[in-house]
């Protein structure tokens, strides 16, 4: 099973793909860490292409996903999760990760990207604030069971 989890900076994908790989069993990819897998990024591209499409079927692989062109690796059958915080939320966690200081102009960036995943087509909306990890690994397990 592909699982692409997708939102914003510190929405809490990462969170979420950490309780879900220990549940599933799933090796979990971040954004271009797929560009290890050649030294051409064209080749890693399609190599990484290919791992999903295997494992729509196989093995289970958690893509998380921070920008908006990356969905398109997700293959069809992929399980697509967004994950959304509310903005204030994003800036309180951002601003811990750059250890206390959020400035002026990563704040405006954060503003202007927020709610950029919204309007994308998902099987799943997961609240990375106090949404239920466990629950949701309940669900997909489920559903993968069904097919």
């Amino acid at each position: 099973m592909v699982i692409g989890i997708f939102g914003e900076n510190c929405s809490g994908k990462s969170t979420l793909a950490e309780a879900m790989r220990d549940a599933l069993a799933a090796e979990i990819i971040t954004g271009k860490d797929y560009l290890r897998m050649a030294k051409a990024e064209d080749d890693a591209r399609a190599l990484f292409r290919e791992k999903l499409e295997r494992a729509v079927v196989g093995d289970h692989v958690i893509y998380v996903i921070s920008e908006p062109d990356q969905l398109a690796l997700l293959p069809d059958g992929a399980v697509r999760i967004l994950v959304q915080a509310d903005l204030e939320t994003i800036k309180a966690r951002f601003r811990a990760r750059m250890r206390g200081s959020l400035p002026a102009p990563v704040e405006k960036m954060l503003e202007n990207k927020h709610g950029m995943f919204d309007r994308e087509p998902c099987d799943f909306r997961f609240d990375g604030v106090s949404g239920d990890a466990a629950a949701l690994c309940e669900q997909l397990v489920k559903q993968q069971k069904g097919h």
